[in-house]
């Protein structure tokens, strides 16, 4: 197995990053990885920083290539923003460390996340740096389009475009089965449900919570049936995101908590003890700050998965009422599909489908998520 056998489902991106990795003698110095969810863009990236620093261009065996894909290569850094925005901080300190030069490797790659979470500063102290940069580094930027809104028109015109395609559902339950050793049929089903998102049809596959919030979810449309029911299931949904974000958090945001602590000298004696304990109350802050960004960031994932699933729902329910042949997004819930075809009008199954995608842009716009979701359930009761 190669490093590009971690790609799914993108032949002509994995033919010219392997290409432009064999001629590194006109390197480009930022690349930029677009692609809709799951498309596996951070993946992608990954996997051409291994073949430029792998002597055989991505092999897949040696240490470079091992040590690129399992995130512990010295000359290959990644932020991975945790919070709702990049720091300009977090970004000036990548770019000092892309000043230096390789420490084993061939090249100083550093690979940045959701670069369209870059706030303004941050994203200036980067095209500061990307405009003259050092001959042996290359950045690597991942967002999910080149659209102006996700990335500034200054950055954009300095890389090295890269699109990526949504995976087909055979390429997803391949990899599934092959890689990850999951039940071809369970495979296949998650595949076909998990709207191209490799990510999300592995965790499918594998966790029975993932499965049984997703069938409550998709549940709804059919459920809502007054105001009651919209204000109730409101509350559900945005309780079940903070539930699921302070779990996924509270064991690490412990362990953090202590590493800072020992790193201050907690239990320490001698002269500089007041000194470190004045410096970390600082720290502590800032690492509370952090925690409650990364939280903020994680229950608002869950809720967007959520709306994906409504949002394909009504999706689903035009098809059928349209007659379209085409697959659906959830082909599993195609009986619920065609019984709101049936007792919806299209023009009240788009209103709904309208409420869900308003409902994304006011999370997007940090709007209170409790209002958010409740003035969509209030317009999918009412159709």
């Amino acid at each position: 197995m190669t490093v590009w056998d971690e790609v799914v489902g993108q032949p002509l991106a994995v033919a010219e990053l392997s290409a432009a990795a064999e001629q590194a003698t006109s390197m480009t110095h930022a690349w930029l990885f677009t692609g809709p969810p799951g498309s596996g863009r951070s993946v992608a990236a990954r996997a051409f920083a291994a073949a430029l620093q792998c002597p055989f261009h991505g092999c897949g065996e040696c240490a470079s290539c091992h040590t690129v894909m399992s995130g512990t290569h010295a000359d290959v850094r990644e932020i991975v923003p945790e919070g709702l925005s990049i720091s300009v901080k977090s970004m000036r300190t990548l770019v000092q460390s892309a000043a230096r030069r390789p420490a084993s490797g061939k090249y100083q790659v550093l690979i940045i996340q959701d670069a369209d979470r870059l706030g303004e500063r941050a994203a200036n102290a980067l095209l500061k740096f990307i405009e003259e940069p050092p001959e042996q580094t290359i950045f690597l930027l991942c967002a999910p389009s080149d659209h102006p809104d996700d990335l500034p028109i200054t950055i954009r015109s300095r890389c090295r475009p890269v699109p990526l395609r949504t995976p087909s559902p055979a390429a997803i339950a391949d990899v599934l089965v092959r890689r990850d050793g999951i039940d071809p049929t369970q495979a296949q089903w998650a595949a076909s449900v998990s709207g191209g998102h490799v990510g999300r049809a592995r965790r499918l596959a594998r966790d029975p919570e993932a499965r049984a919030h997703r069938e409550a979810v998709l549940g709804l449309p059919m459920r809502v049936r007054g105001l009651g029911d919209a204000f109730a299931y409101a509350g559900t949904l945005v309780r079940d995101a903070k539930t699921e974000a302070t779990e996924l958090s509270e064991t690490r945001d412990a362990a953090e908590r202590e590493e800072l602590a020992v790193a201050m000298g907690a239990g320490g004696v001698g002269k500089g003890v007041a000194a470190a304990a004045r410096g970390a109350k600082a720290a502590e802050k800032e690492l509370e700050r952090q925690q409650k960004s990364r939280n903020t960031r994680t229950q608002r994932d869950a809720i967007d998965r959520a709306l994906v699933d409504l949002a394909g729902f009504y999706r689903d329910a035009l098809v059928v009422g349209s007659g379209a042949q085409v697959p659906l997004t959830n082909p599993d819930r195609e009986a619920d599909a065609r019984r709101a075809a049936t007792e919806w009008s299209a023009e009240s199954v788009l209103r709904r489908l309208e409420a869900v995608l308003a409902c994304r842009t006011a999370m997007d716009q940090n709007v209170k998520p409790e209002i958010a979701v409740e003035a969509m359930m209030i317009a999918m009761q009412r159709g």
